[in-house]
């Protein structure tokens, strides 16, 4: 992937996690309850941090993208939107996210978009990912989120034995902080994906 062309100062913390898993890139996953303020957490991230606008229920959602999308322009982040490749095309999305039952091969939202991720929460999905052309799998949850309180977790060991000759790049979603992030460094991980995890 090219790098965007700005680079904005970055937290500590997102540094901190970045670091500590050995990843080169970060993923914010927006939420609008759990970050309400999704413009100032994009502007704290390092610059080719990847952007999943979510967010399926937000009443103006065609107007949270463009508005996400200009900060993503602001910080040198990309900005895909989740579930929607016709709203990411008009709102000039450099990407789409597919939950994991929109992955279906060949991609027919691929036409124009320069990354697009995959859900992916078994081996059978990540297979079908590889298969379909995504260029990321993000594989969860790994560690108990709040996202999805009291899901099963993949844990550390039954992650690697799930993303090992995944044939495509992994992302790891699910709990992440600082304090963990070190359990994740010999998953040789293309990034770390999160939401409060990032940004706190």
């Amino acid at each position: 992937m090219v790098k965007p062309p700005h680079i904005q100062p970055a937290s500590a913390n997102a540094l901190r996690v970045r670091a500590r898993a050995g990843a080169a890139r970060l993923v914010l996953m927006t939420d609008c309850v759990r970050l309400p303020d999704p413009s100032a957490a994009i502007a704290s991230l390092p610059a080719g941090s990847l952007i999943i606008m979510r967010d399926y229920d937000h009443a103006e959602r065609e107007a949270l993208a463009k508005t996400l999308k200009q900060a993503c322009r602001d910080a040198g982040c990309w900005f895909l939107v989740a579930g929607d490749h016709l709203l990411a095309r008009r709102v000039g999305a450099d990407g789409v996210h597919l939950p994991e039952h929109l992955v279906r091969a060949p991609l027919k939202a691929r036409n124009g978009f320069r990354l697009v991720s995959a859900a992916c929460h078994s081996r059978r999905s990540i297979a079908r990912a590889k298969m379909a052309g995504a260029d990321l799998a993000i594989v969860s949850p790994l560690f108990p989120t709040n996202s999805h309180p009291g899901k099963t977790t993949l844990g550390v060991h039954r992650f690697a034995r799930l993303t090992q000759n995944a044939g495509l790049p992994v992302a790891a979603l699910g709990g992440i902080t600082h304090k963990n992030a070190a359990q994740l460094r010999g998953l040789k991980l293309a990034a770390v994906a999160g939401i409060s995890g990032l940004t706190s």
